[in-house]
């Protein structure tokens, strides 16, 4: 078992998103938990060592030293891929059922069909849904060009897997499974390499394999579901960047005679790091969630912020005196470069199946309508897709007819008002007292996880105000990115699912309140201040007993999800099992 940090960057890591040097205000407010960063060395503050288990944990299993040592090299990819198959197990079980369109499934599946095989969506008939489920052979894709109002990336993943295994549920629901099961790889690579810890890399992405939210999502042709995965990979792609870029300030620095990493202002003002591959890749992952749904805009302008800040906390770290002014100089223009410019051209060549067209919405509005206009030495496409997009926001922006299942933001944490995708009553249902069965989908989150998430929230805002902490702070970005833009519309129609963007985050904070639990190994000099040493039982008790908390609380979660699986995946359960799962009245 480990804990957040390993012990030398336990409370450190001046000035990254969010996690600077303690300054004159922060000592003043100590009282409210801030601590002076420790005494660590330079190297370990631009590069942080990993965290090992403990020798005891091999002695109790009698495991030799040089077996251990393999099994920890093996766990650093063996154990998130055994995390990864245990969330795709279960992610492709009966994938295809129900075997029925459920709720938005109306409009995504048949778009991706019309996407990937004519390059542009079409006008639909109504009630086509029960034809497409007899005999999708027998329904022919509509030439009409229809009206659509989200970007086509989504779309055109959801029709590979519609290529793959038939115009079915199991066809148009396959890809998004994928992108499902591997995020959860992601968030177990993202979450080790964020808390230098295999173990707590695996506990954040099972987290995720276990939140019902996510599972719901990953087993149902909607868009959000995409969003994320793309929002996730831009983060870890920027993560991997930020340590790429810190080692490579600190192998710059001089060493001196004791061999020691030193400061250097010179240095550290002035080195270029060179080509940021990561950076380029984080670009391309936020052109595709933009080009999925509009939201990825927002986490765009988060994520390009928070790179930013990280490489001012490292230019101070290396010795910059004027950091700031440094990155100024020496980094905004190519951060900018390679994600905001990358991220408009990714989003653009989505569009290319609509562009090499003449038969999309709009598509030949610049010769017609918009004949004419002070734009038009723009080549027409483009005008006609600018023209396209006001209409889809104005649409967006506009949309507050009202829904049985909207819910506001400010109930989401707490999972307020979740969204039903699919319900059925059978009659003749013997196990009921009402004589009735429930089938349903209900797209909510496993509760216990994300009512502590609730606390791990606060726990992760004030470790980033009052200890500093980067990771904390990359955490709230993420949590921040994909909800508080959703506060600005709260008169718009909007649902819980929408949430699905910032679960693997919400992930991250509960592991990191978790780890924080457990504490770190006994003897450290991260706890050395409150006699926790090597030969302090009492030390070694504390941490005992908060481990077996933690262990609790993590079993609670997975008893939870077990226990709201039929509400997961459709399963028919008596009226009255049904009704014991409705926690709350607003749920029903």
């Amino acid at each position: 078992m480990t804990s957040t940090a390993p012990e030398t960057q336990r409370g450190q890591d001046a000035g990254d998103p969010l996690g600077e040097q303690p300054t004159s205000w922060q000592r003043r407010l100590r009282r409210f938990g801030h601590v002076p960063r420790p005494e660590t060395s330079l190297r370990d503050r631009l590069d942080p060592p990993w965290t090992r288990p403990g020798r005891q944990v091999w002695s109790v299993l009698a495991i030799p030293p040089h077996v251990a040592d393999r099994l920890v090299r093996w766990s650093a990819w063996g154990g998130p891929l055994l995390v990864t198959l245990v969330a795709g197990l279960l992610r492709f079980w009966r994938l295809d059922q129900p075997n029925a369109v459920i709720f938005d499934e109306t409009y995504y599946a048949k778009d991706a069909w019309a996407l990937v095989n004519q390059g542009y969506e079409g006008s639909w008939p109504k009630d086509v849904d029960k034809l497409i489920l007899k005999d999708p052979s027998s329904v022919p894709i509509p030439t009409d060009p229809g009206y659509v109002v989200h970007p086509p990336v989504g779309k055109w993943i959801i029709g590979f897997g519609e290529q793959l295994f038939g115009f079915t549920p199991f066809g148009w629901r396959f890809m998004v499974a994928v992108l499902g099961t591997i995020s959860v790889l992601l968030l177990c690579r993202i979450g080790r390499r964020l808390f230098r810890s295999t173990f707590l890399g695996c506990l954040a992405g099972l987290l995720l394999a276990v939140d019902g939210l996510h599972f719901v999502m990953s087993r149902t042709a909607l868009l959000d579901l995409i969003v994320m995965f793309f929002v996730l990979a831009a983060f870890g792609c920027l993560v991997v960047d930020r340590d790429r870029s810190r080692r490579r300030l600190a192998d710059a620095l001089p060493v001196d005679e004791e061999g020691v990493l030193r400061p250097d202002a010179r240095i550290a003002e002035t080195l270029r790091l060179g080509w940021r591959p990561w950076r380029l890749g984080a670009g391309v992952m936020l052109g595709l969630a933009f080009a999925t749904k509009w939201n990825g805009l927002y986490v765009l302008a988060a994520f390009g912020l928070m790179t930013v800040l990280w490489d001012v906390g490292a230019r101070r770290t290396a010795g910059a005196a004027r950091p700031y002014m440094a990155v100024l100089r020496r980094d905004l223009v190519p951060a900018f470069f390679s994600t905001v410019p990358v991220a408009i051209v990714t989003y653009i060549v989505s569009w290319t199946g609509w562009i090499v067209t003449d038969k999309g919405y709009y598509r030949n509005w610049a010769a017609t309508e918009g004949k004419g206009s002070s734009w038009s030495w723009l080549p027409d496409w483009l005008r006609s897709l600018w023209h396209y997009e006001t209409q889809v926001y104005d649409f967006h922006v506009g949309l507050t007819s009202g829904h049985t299942y909207e819910s506001n933001p400010w109930s989401w944490l707490v999972l307020g008002r979740p969204v039903s995708y699919f319900y059925e009553e059978q009659a003749g249902c013997k196990e009921s007292s009402t004589g009735k069965c429930a089938t349903e989908v209900l797209a909510i989150g496993t509760p216990l996880l994300w009512w502590l998430a609730c606390f791990a929230l606060a726990y992760v805002v004030w470790r980033w105000l009052f200890r500093r902490d980067w990771r904390a702070g990359a955490i709230a970005c993420g949590v921040a990115a994909g909800w508080v833009p959703w506060f600005f519309y709260q008169e718009r129609t909007i649902f819980l699912f929408y949430a699905v963007v910032f679960v693997p985050f919400l992930c991250l904070a509960v592991t990191m309140l978790l780890g924080a639990i457990v504490g770190p190994a006994a003897g450290t000099g991260a706890r050395a201040d409150l006699g926790l040493t090597s030969k302090d039982p009492t030390g070694e008790r504390r941490r005992t007993l908060s481990a077996i908390a933690a262990g609790v609380l993590v079993l609670l979660i997975i008893w939870n999800f077990i226990y709201f699986w039929p509400l997961y995946t459709g399963t028919s359960i008596p009226e009255d099992l049904w009704r014991d799962r409705m926690w709350l009245d607003t749920w029903v």
